[in-house]
């Protein structure tokens, strides 16, 4: 469903600011995978996700998804394969404009563009029933503008229009972080929730190790532009923060110093 190969990324190349972002990256999701990705700052975990998304082009290598070489096809024509929460409760969604509106907009991204109604009864009744599932009381407010919503209330609803569609992979790039402890947890449900019933092939990067390990069958460690750690469904059953630490030390010959991520622990 998701193949990078050999994925490279320089910033700045040949000035005194050059930066390798991605050093090689090869990474492939089956279909139904939920891979977590977990790093310390600059480890390249979001310039990843922005290559996926097409906000990014690689120097060189391929990007494939569904069987398709998506690697110089723009951002707003692969939108229709993706769907992507970010860390900020504010960028998934139109605060302007209505819940309805905005659940409207999100259902159509990978549909023809008619003349028709753009909500009719059918539709409408879909989205009751899809608020409903958030247990939020959100669907008795398809009026209320986003804006007016709390910053979970609008990650929920972020996370609820990446997922209409069924695209072929899900980005999640920090969508919790930014949330306190307690509507971090119930977004964090929300995602399994979400990803399990429609069996949606996913990549989510987090700070958070403990996050990393409570959802998703697969992990990866990524470090200056290389994923230097690979754990398969089995292995993950029985890892631990204090092992991925070690794993850590073991490859790199340093401990992981990243205050983020530890204080994530």
């Amino acid at each position: 469903m998701l193949k990078l190969q050999a994925i490279n990324k320089i910033f700045n190349e040949a000035t005194a600011d050059e930066k390798i972002a991605l050093d090689h990256i090869n990474l492939e999701l089956k279909a139904g995978d939920f891979v977590t990705v977990i790093g310390s700052n600059g480890a390249g975990k979001s310039t990843m996700l922005n290559m996926i998304s097409g906000a990014l082009t690689p120097d060189f290598g391929e990007i494939i998804i569904d069987n398709k070489d998506v690697t110089r096809l723009p951002e707003f024509k692969r939108s229709q394969l993706i769907g992507r929460v970010f860390q900020d409760p504010m960028a998934g969604t139109a605060p302007t404009m209505t819940i309805e509106e905005n659940l409207a907009i999100a259902f159509s991204r990978n549909k023809k563009r008619s003349l028709k109604s753009g909500v009719d009864k059918q539709r409408k009744e879909f989205f009751l029933q899809s608020l409903e599932t958030l247990h939020l009381n959100l669907e008795n407010r398809l009026n209320a503008k986003v804006g007016l919503l709390s910053g979970g209330e609008r990650q929920a609803l972020s996370l609820l229009m990446a997922t209409f569609t069924k695209p072929s992979i899900l980005l999640l790039d920090e969508h919790t972080a930014a949330l306190d402890p307690s509507r971090a947890e119930l977004i964090s449900n929300l995602t399994k929730q979400l990803v399990e019933k429609d069996q949606l092939t996913t990549l989510m990067v987090t700070h958070n190790m403990q996050q990393a390990l409570d959802l998703g069958n697969r992990l990866i460690m990524m470090d200056k532009g290389q994923i230097i750690l690979e754990v398969g469904e089995e292995e993950k059953k029985d890892l631990t923060i204090a092992k991925l630490m070690e794993e850590f030390q073991r490859i790199r010959g340093e401990k992981l110093t990243s205050d983020r991520t530890l204080l994530s622990v």
